[in-house]
């Protein structure tokens, strides 16, 4: 299964659907039950996939950046399941109808949905839901943002790219921090690069944490990216941070921040998690 079952957390905690504080992860009014058509996929390293799809439904399914779908899936035992991916599209504005998503999809060996995704051919259906959840940029514009990632979950940052840009024509500052074990896990760095070449108050800083490329690139950190945020100070007034994928960085990037000074409602947090699958 893709490093997405996922754990929704906007200062709340989700754990595979169950819920642990007063705020139960519930249909958004404008939920929409979806059927999407495998259009392609294309590779975007050895185990992790760009997968296309087009989508039907009954109304339009308007979603913002940041938010993700639920893909049901029907397990062995008949019981009804799903797993979820955040829109990887680059969205043309903040809120927008889409009848085309895409997703990034990391393959596990026995997983029930890498399975499914794995065979499908152009034409394949299966039935979705969504949008969901709360990862989105807030309305309010903040001086200087650091946008956390690791894996796959860059790819809310990607979706966001053009209101990004709005937010740099404004004045902001934005960091997007990208953890890996090598340069193959750099997921969609074409894109960061670009927005970091084009735009003066754009960073894209890849920190890698077990191989250097053979030719480092100017902003290349070694190490995890902990160790480059402890390197930063923050303003309490005016920086927000974004938190999104494994959770041990989640969880320590958010202990760290903390110490940092930067007030608790100022880090928002995504975690994604991958159970294991059943035997």
């Amino acid at each position: 299964m893709p490093r997405g079952i996922y754990n929704s957390i906007y200062n709340s905690i989700y754990i595979l659907g169950a819920h642990r504080d007063n705020e139960a992860l519930k249909p958004t009014s404008t939920m929409t039950p979806l059927t999407l058509t495998y259009q392609g996929s294309q590779a975007l390293n050895d185990n992790t996939v760009h997968i296309s799809f087009s989508v039907e439904s009954d109304v339009p399914f308007e979603a913002q950046a940041g938010q993700f779908v639920r893909l049901h899936f029907t397990q062995a035992d008949g019981k009804e399941t799903f797993r979820s991916y955040s829109i990887a599209d680059i969205f043309e504005q903040e809120k927008m109808v889409k009848k085309e998503i895409s997703m990034a999809v990391s393959w596990v060996e026995g997983g029930l949905a890498t399975g499914a995704l794995s065979g499908m051919k152009a034409g394949d259906t299966l039935e979705a839901s969504g949008p969901f959840g709360r990862f989105c940029l807030l309305p309010e514009r903040h001086q200087r943002y650091f946008m956390i990632a690791t894996g796959t979950g860059v790819t809310p940052y990607r979706a966001m790219l053009n209101i990004i840009k709005e937010r740099l024509e404004q004045g902001s500052e934005v960091y997007v921090i990208m953890g890996a074990q090598d340069e193959t896990g750099l997921l969609y760095e074409t894109d960061f690069q670009a927005m970091s070449d084009a735009e003066s108050n754009f960073h894209y800083i890849p920190c890698l944490s077990r191989k250097q490329r053979e030719t480092p690139k100017a902003n290349d950190q070694q190490g995890y990216v902990q160790q480059y945020l402890a390197g930063h100070n923050f303003d309490p007034e005016t920086d927000i941070s974004y938190l999104c994928g494994n959770p041990n960085m989640v969880d320590e990037a958010f202990a760290l921040l903390k110490e940092k000074g930067l007030p608790v409602q100022q880090i928002k947090r995504e975690k994604y998690i991958s159970p294991k699958p059943r035997g």
